[in-house]
């Protein structure tokens, strides 16, 4: 069993049971954390009933300076830790080896981030149920430049849903970004992957979460997705991510047809097509009005901040 004095970092906005369940498997790991930080936005949920509960500190930011990448290097630098946990509210740890199961990769020392595999909740969707199979498959796997050929933009892929960073590397490369809409992880993943170190893909780190969003979330998402690519071109550089969408569909489409669901196959094309239209606007984001932007964002705070309106 390895133990490693680790801290947990979480950002909070109007939290739900799931949020219990969270913190209580957290204090059942066997490599229990040293700290568990809440960075709560101002809400009119209070927190304060978890923090004399389960005994966690709690800081809270103002709503309109939550940013994806700012938060979370503000949580990752109240930790003076060797190893920082990031996680979101709503996943939870399916059993009490998930903190010392991330932590293995470490004995490569050229390993950055750790990240855990995401299984769905019971009422997940069936095409969610795969699409989450596809992403996080039952292997794990150490990946740095030398995979880029093999897996594309995959290479860059990590998730802050649940990832264990070494502070050491991430402080020594500056960290997240600090305003970006959407996938700080990927853009730091990218950037520490070109100078040399690894991100590690770990299948027995396992976290249920899973989201079914309709068609129009699914637009709004990968609108988000595209627009940070644009905005840090530096991190997928010569690296298409189109490629990595058609596989899905396609393998998606095969498992549905050979189990029958002929009318999810249906639903899937209506929702590709909602990402792929999302991800193009992404794409082009900055010849599109303003008011077509607030339309189809899941952010409105970063564009009331990056436009300069009220």
């Amino acid at each position: 069993m390895i133990r490693q004095m680790y801290d947990v970092v979480i950002p909070t906005f109007k939290p739900d049971g799931k949020l219990n369940r969270l913190i209580e498997g957290l204090k059942c790991q066997r490599n229990q954390p040293n700290r568990i930080i809440l960075l709560n936005t101002e809400s009119n949920v209070s927190v304060r009933g978890i923090e004399e509960k389960y005994d966690v500190e709690i800081y809270t930011i103002k709503k309109d300076e939550f940013d994806h990448g700012g938060t979370r290097d503000f949580g990752m630098r109240l930790s003076q830790a060797p190893y920082v946990l990031l996680m979101t509210q709503d996943a939870v740890p399916t059993d009490e080896i998930l903190s010392e199961e991330l932590l293995k990769p470490f004995v490569d020392t050229a390993v950055a981030v750790s990240f855990a595999r995401q299984l769905p909740i019971e009422d997940t969707d069936i095409i969610e149920r795969y699409t989450r199979l596809f992403n996080y498959p039952d292997k794990s796997r150490i990946k740095s430049m030398s995979d880029i050929d093999e897996l594309g933009i995959k290479t860059f892929f990590c998730s802050n849903v649940c990832a264990m960073y070494n502070r050491e590397i991430y402080i020594k490369n500056n960290g997240f970004v600090r305003k970006t809409i959407f996938n700080e992880d990927m853009i730091y993943a990218g950037k520490v992957i070109r100078v040399g170190y690894k991100v590690a893909y770990q299948a027995e780190a396992k976290v249920i979460h899973a989201h079914n969003y309709s068609g129009r979330e699914q637009l709004k998402r990968n609108f988000d997705m595209a627009v940070s690519q644009v905005d840090y071109p530096e991190a997928f550089a010569g690296i298409k991510a189109e490629s990595e969408g058609v596989k899905l569909v396609r393998r998606t489409a095969n498992y549905l047809f050979r189990n029958h669901k002929y009318k999810e196959i249906v639903v899937l094309i209506y929702k590709s097509g909602c990402k792929y239209l999302g991800y193009l606007l992404g794409t082009k984001y900055k010849r599109l009005p303003r008011w077509l932007v607030r339309r189809i964002t899941m952010n409105q705070a970063f564009w009331r901040s990056k436009l300069g309106d009220s």
